[in-house]
């Protein structure tokens, strides 16, 4: 009997809270930006968030081969990359909403990137789904004037290298077991984005108790905790599966973003997002549809 047939509702469970605590990561980090430079906020919030899933981690670490361990660190300079733009796109945003979705591009992306770099064949699906998020994207960038902008561009980098990422992820760290892989790469973002951090940014630190308190909550409940609990989960499922759940963190976000920030999306906005979100569901529709089955029998027939 497969995992995903003895534990299905957990599994689900738990991603869907990973989805909120992603979500909320990304109003945590708003609000840290506020008395922090992006890079040092991110590069410290890894690195600490990191060495608290040493702790866990260390017996498996301890033992993996060096070969391995080289492999995971050169993965997570990869990470750093794409953290690196999501971030500073981040910083730069005026709508998070909006951000969230474009970034969920990634997800979207995988399947190209693997055709372009390792002539993968990508499902039907994907060639339907990516004219739709286009033109997702396009409304989005309508919405500002006839113009893309800087965050904007900065989330659809982030959404490249998350997809480079996941691609190279699947390759190079094969059979390295999940919990000792995420300890590396954040502990490898983390210490790369802080000394970047150091040799380029000038904005001065302003931290006080509300600072901190959201700086403490983006390590240990958007980064230590959902990454504990993402690992876990996705090891009672298949990643399609996982990928799909995940993929309602840009909604989160979005309501999470309207409820504290009182963003409101306008038509052209709501459009854009609705076809974003669209498209990802058309890519992954062989998943949705199994999970329509197991939650609403019926609904997908």
């Amino acid at each position: 009997m497969s995992t995903l047939k003895r534990s299905p509702w957990q599994a689900d469970a738990l991603l869907l809270l990973v989805t909120i605590l992603a979500a909320g990561g990304w109003i945590f980090s708003k609000e840290a930006l506020a008395g922090m430079p992006p890079l040092l906020f991110i590069g410290t919030r890894f690195l600490l968030a990191g060495l608290i899933l040493l702790g866990f981690a260390w017996p498996a670490l301890s033992a993996m081969p060096a070969r391995r361990i080289r492999r995971g660190i050169f993965v997570g300079f990869l990470f750093s990359g794409a953290i690196g733009f999501w971030i500073m796109g981040l910083a730069t945003s005026n709508h998070l909403g909006e951000s969230a979705f474009i970034n969920s591009l990634g997800i979207l992306l995988v399947p190209i990137v693997a055709k372009l770099l390792f002539g993968d064949r990508p499902p039907r699906t994907t060639w339907i789904a990516l004219p739709v998020a286009l033109l997702g994207f396009a409304l989005l960038s309508l919405n500002a004037g006839f113009k893309v902008e800087t965050s904007q561009l900065l989330m659809v980098c982030a959404a490249l290298c998350f997809a480079l990422l996941i691609n190279i992820n699947t390759r190079v760290v094969r059979n390295v077991a999940a919990l000792p892989l995420t300890t590396l790469q954040l502990l490898s973002v983390g210490t790369v984005l802080t000394l970047v951090s150091f040799m380029f940014e000038r904005q001065p630190v302003a931290l006080n108790t509300s600072i901190l308190g959201w700086f403490m909550a983006s390590v240990l409940l958007a980064s230590a905790l959902r990454f504990f609990l993402q690992i876990t989960a996705q090891g009672m499922t298949t990643p399609s599966h996982a990928s799909v759940v995940l993929m309602l963190e840009a909604v989160w976000t979005a309501l999470f973003a309207a409820w504290w920030f009182g963003e409101v999306m306008a038509p052209l906005q709501l459009l854009g997002c609705g076809l974003i979100f669209t498209a990802l569901l058309i890519n992954r529709w062989y998943w949705v549809r199994k999970i329509l089955l197991r939650w609403l029998p019926g609904a997908a027939r």
